[in-house]
């Protein structure tokens, strides 16, 4: 047992503690370098910040004679708002009628009936004095009840006569106003929605509403009204292609 324990620690002092590695993996050449390199043996010293309770110190003014102080103590000059000119209600209002107009506007405007293809939302509706038309939507902010003008209109004519636009007529050549009858409702939908390979049905309920019109007033104006009240009609709200408005 001793003899095993003696040649043990012989075989562990021969040993070489660190083991070197193969010398296929020792490089060929040494790097040498000329740039001269240094170690900081000293930490760099971090500037000392104050804590976030330090007291700031006091702001101080600026002198009288700096030239900070004068700028602040001279006075600004009171400004004038700019002048703005009267814009008048309608663009339509300034704009002279042709020639051709003025001279047919009188031979249509003593004709016993009149029709118009109005528009409302971009839709046209050839309407005439008396007509009742339901709109395929729900008119918003009107009650039953309300007087509309409807100033878009793409032509409007007679038996013998017809005036059109391009695209739309000038809304001071005629006056056409319809009354909010009332709202329809339609019977309830029930639409049955299924997919494939998927037992569950969703059912889809729809009830639409619709707003009635009904055309109370159609006539066309003459020049003299067109043009001795300077575009009044035009400052009236109306209905119209891109928006509503009641009278």
């Amino acid at each position: 047992m001793i003899s095993c324990t003696l040649r043990r620690a012989a075989a562990d002092v021969q040993r070489p503690t660190l083991a070197l590695p193969p010398t296929f993996l020792l490089p060929l050449r040494a790097r040498i370098s000329t740039t001269p390199s240094f170690i900081e043996t000293n930490p760099p010293q971090t500037p000392f910040l104050p804590s976030q309770h330090a007291t700031k110190p006091p702001r101080t003014t600026p002198k009288p004679h700096s030239p900070i102080a004068r700028s602040v103590a001279q006075p600004r000059l009171p400004t004038s708002p700019p002048t703005q000119q009267p814009t008048p209600a309608h663009p339509a209002a300034l704009t002279p009628l042709p020639p051709t107009v003025r001279e047919l506007l009188p031979l249509l405007r003593v004709q016993p009936s009149h029709y118009i293809t109005a528009h409302i939302h971009a839709r046209p509706y050839l309407l005439t004095a008396g007509d009742t038309v339901r709109l395929p939507f729900h008119m918003p902010r009107v009650q039953a009840g309300d007087v509309l003008r409807l100033t878009c209109a793409s032509s409007i004519g007679s038996r013998d006569y017809t005036l059109r636009g391009a695209p739309y007529l000038d809304e001071r050549l005629f006056e056409c106003r319809a009354t909010v009858v009332g709202v329809e409702a339609e019977p309830m939908r029930f639409l049955e929605k299924t997919k494939r390979r998927n037992r569950k049905v969703k059912t889809v309920k729809s009830k639409h509403r619709f707003t009635v019109l009904k055309v109370k007033e159609l006539r066309v104006r003459s020049v003299e009204e067109v043009e001795g009240e300077g575009g009044g009609v035009g400052s009236e709200e109306g209905v119209g292609g891109p928006g509503l408005g009641g009278v």
